[in-house]
């Protein structure tokens, strides 16, 4: 029973000692990064993808520091998460991502691959964990159905990073984001997100939901209803009549004035439409003011490497899926493991290609984040 006594002695003479020898500050604590893997595609002055490549052509610098490297030519098996976003306002562009189930076996992952689909509005759903088989990744984007106002953008690529993370470490790990370019309600916040993508060597593509068409076809939310009558609220100032619309206004119950009053907007069925008509025209204002911050998934194809589209029609959703597919499967696969560990903070990584002419531009990611703590 005496035993946190005398260790609470030990240690006070333990400080005693020390105090006066100068502190040494504690060793920092960094994230373990055994392998870096970088998917680089290769274009030419026209935009066409340069194939045929040797391995003795690339040369790969960390940090501006030679890397001894690994280029992979032969196809390695692609593990894909495609996250949907599904709340009530994406109500109107969900039937067409219901069709293109179908299009990610044969045209994306391939015969060996497997995919997993979430959905996430306010909540993370796994609707179909990893899978080969493509009639069950198919049913998983069609049963997708439209849930609640919030968009958890960023934790549900953290999920997605999760569940990449289990997977083998010979697969290639691919996050598809098909959703607007916004979060709202998230628990983790941009700049963690990317670093979780980066140390697990997630590639991060994104097909763009129109936010246009998706804010003006929204359906307009429920105003909150009160049932109590215009006298059982406080009086209001002299001169201003008790009546549903003052009180309203006053008491800001959108939903108050309605069950006492019809008007012309109700008729021809444009109630709630103020709301989403300003929302719209100060994400705009903010797209013009601060584009790549209010453009996270902008952010996320970048900083790894991948590539961000977008689309109007069921067609260009399509188009958009078979592009995808088209890069994953034209990239060089180069994986290192850096000797320059001790460096904390963020790593630059550069690619050079000798003995071709008429390269355009090398699309790879720009570089991975080496984080240092102290404990």
């Amino acid at each position: 029973m005496f035993r946190p006594f005398i260790i609470s002695l030990l240690c006070a003479a333990l400080f005693a000692s020390n105090h006066d020898q100068p502190s040494v500050a504690p060793p920092p604590f960094r994230v373990n990064t055994d392998l870096v893997v970088v998917p680089a595609a290769i274009f030419d002055k026209s935009s066409a993808y340069i194939n045929g490549l040797q391995p003795e052509q690339f040369r790969l610098y960390d940090n501006n520091k030679e890397q001894s490297i690994q280029v992979d030519f032969a196809y390695q098996p692609i593990s894909m998460v495609i996250a949907i976003q599904s709340n009530s306002q994406v109500e109107a562009i969900l039937p067409a991502v219901h069709k293109i189930g179908g299009l990610i076996s044969p045209l994306v992952i391939g015969e060996h691959g497997e995919a997993a689909v979430i959905a996430y509005d306010s909540r993370i759903r796994k609707i179909q964990d990893f899978t080969s088989n493509s009639d069950l990744i198919s049913e998983a984007v069609k049963g997708i159905t439209p849930g609640s106002t919030s968009n958890r953008l960023f934790d549900a690529v953290e999920e997605g990073v999760r569940m990449l993370d289990s997977r083998p470490k010979n697969r290639r790990r691919v996050l598809l984001v098909i959703g607007e370019s916004r979060d709202l309600a998230s628990e983790f916040r941009a700049r963690e997100t990317l670093i979780s993508l980066q140390l697990a060597n997630v590639v991060f593509y994104s097909v763009d939901m129109p936010r246009l068409r998706a804010t003006l076809s929204a359906l307009p939310a429920q105003p909150r209803w009160v049932q109590q009558p215009p006298g059982a609220f406080p009086p209001l100032s002299a001169g201003y009549p008790q009546t549903p619309t003052t009180v309203a206004q006053a008491f800001g119950f959108e939903g108050y004035a309605a069950q006492f009053t019809t008007t012309p907007a109700q008729v021809i069925g444009l109630e709630g439409h103020t709301a989403p008509f300003v929302s719209l025209m100060v994400d705009l204002l903010k797209d013009a003011k601060n584009v790549f911050n209010d453009k996270p998934l902008e952010l996320f194809t970048k900083g790894t490497g991948g590539s961000e589209f977008g689309f109007h029609r069921q067609r260009g959703l399509e188009e958009a899926i078979q592009q995808i597919g088209e890069e994953l499967h034209s990239q060089y696969l180069i994986s290192y493991s850096p000797n320059n560990k001790e460096e904390g903070g963020f790593h630059e990584i550069s690619i050079d290609v000798s003995g071709r002419t008429g390269i355009g531009r090398i699309q790879a990611r720009p570089g991975y984040w080496l984080a240092v703590n102290l404990k």
